[in-house]
């Protein structure tokens, strides 16, 4: 396994870290305010499309795609450095790249499972930043962590289908912007458990569609990755050709999305701990308590050593899953993109809560970003599958080596 940048990585993580530098991090502030003066927390304020027109003059737009028909062509092992910077602001870098959940999954989805219409009339538009899309899989009335609970019905009737059920959690649903929506629903109920279910394409304004609230987590809108929606489809009625592949195909759909999404929110992650861990140490060293700097202090040393070592263990991981997705495909490497999914929100956390602890009430308060990353790195042990999923197949995967 051989981990080093090539040519093209460091070059593009070159211009990325001065991307960060001399425009997003200028533009937190400036977002958080424009925010508020909106008095919409789902707005889309004027500073992210100045990040996206800047991010496409500079050659940082669509990075996530391996596929070279519409994304930038890169590996997952060259994708992986950069996510992880753009994971140091999470809440700006991926949409100002054009690489934010949910549309990046969509984007994926539509680009191998989709028709040449859907991809014409959906993909497109999402590549070029034009519109945005949400992923509505996850329902209030059933436990959502075995997918294969959920209750939404895609009835066949003619040459439409109609849709009937409840999502929340809908990620991206509250961006004014989105304009599609890909349901996940059952369109026969008495098929083999994971061939009941279906993907089709909804789009937002379809009689029916009724989207009843937003959802905050953890007090947040999480408005730059489009937030999160409630939704009701009530006999929303859409062409047959809407159908993303076939019928009974939507859980493996589900799964091969899920896959690239899981280890992007990892490289993600480790750039989250990076930036916690630099606020840490440069809070430390500048403040005294008892007479002495706190990097001083023994307990405070020992929480820099441990985020160091946890983040080191972290990427070695997450590099060597993407190493594995490239060279022997997302199944050959669903070990590891198990192991990864449970270890890196958890390290995230980990190190972010220790440079909360490190800032006092500053670090629970707006004046830093590490409360929004704390929300986000606890949230993902609940995306995209919650720990003890994870840490149930693993095991069973495991136990299967010696049975």
């Amino acid at each position: 396994m051989e981990f080093a940048y090539d040519d093209r990585t460091v070059e593009l993580r070159q211009r990325l870290e001065a991307f960060l530098t001399e425009c997003v991090y200028p533009a937190e502030p400036v977002h958080h305010e424009q925010v508020l003066a909106a008095g919409d927390p789902w707005a889309r304020p004027p500073v992210m499309a100045e990040l996206k027109a800047q991010a496409r003059e500079r050659g940082l737009w669509n990075l996530f795609l391996p596929d070279a028909r519409y994304g930038a062509g890169l590996t997952n092992l060259q994708y992986a450095p950069l996510a992880e910077l753009t994971g140091r602001s999470p809440h700006l870098a991926p949409e100002a790249l054009n690489c934010a959940a949910p549309d990046t999954g969509n984007m994926e989805l539509l680009a191998e499972f989709g028709s040449e219409e859907q991809r014409k009339q959906w993909l497109m538009p999402l590549l070029a930043g034009e519109i945005r899309s949400a992923f509505c899989m996850t329902e209030p009335e059933v436990a959502s962590s075995d997918a294969t609970n959920i209750g939404t019905r895609i009835t066949r009737d003619g040459d439409h289908y109609v849709i009937n059920g409840r999502k929340w959690w809908s990620s991206g649903a509250m961006d004014p912007r989105c304009e599609i929506f890909i349901v996940m629903g059952k369109t026969d109920p008495d098929a083999d458990r994971h061939r009941q279910q279906s993907m089709i394409l909804v789009p937002r304004d379809t009689p029916g569609v009724t989207v009843r609230r937003g959802m905050r987590v953890f007090g947040y809108s999480d408005a730059p990755h489009g937030g999160h929606a409630e939704i009701d489809f009530s006999d929303v009625r859409v062409p047959a050709e809407n159908l993303v592949g076939e019928e009974g195909t939507g859980f493996a759909i589900a799964q091969a999305r899920l896959g690239p999404g899981r280890i992007h929110h990892c490289m993600r992650l480790i750039g989250m701990a990076e930036r916690a861990l630099e606020l840490l140490c440069r809070r430390v060293l500048d403040r005294v308590a008892f007479g002495r700097p706190l990097a001083e202090q023994g307990v405070v040393r020992e929480w820099i050593a441990e985020s160091r070592v946890r983040i080191e263990q972290a990427r070695l991981l997450v590099l060597k899953t993407a190493w594995l997705m490239d060279t022997v495909g997302n199944k050959g490497a669903h070990t590891e993109i198990q192991a990864i999914k449970i270890a890196t929100p958890l390290m995230a956390e980990w190190v972010i809560d220790k440079a909360i602890q490190a800032h006092g009430g500053a670090g629970v308060s707006q004046d830093t970003p590490l409360a929004e990353l704390w929300a986000a790195a606890r949230t993902l042990r609940l995306a995209d599958g919650p720990d003890e999923v994870h840490r149930a197949s693993l095991a069973r995967r495991e136990l299967r080596r010696y049975s």
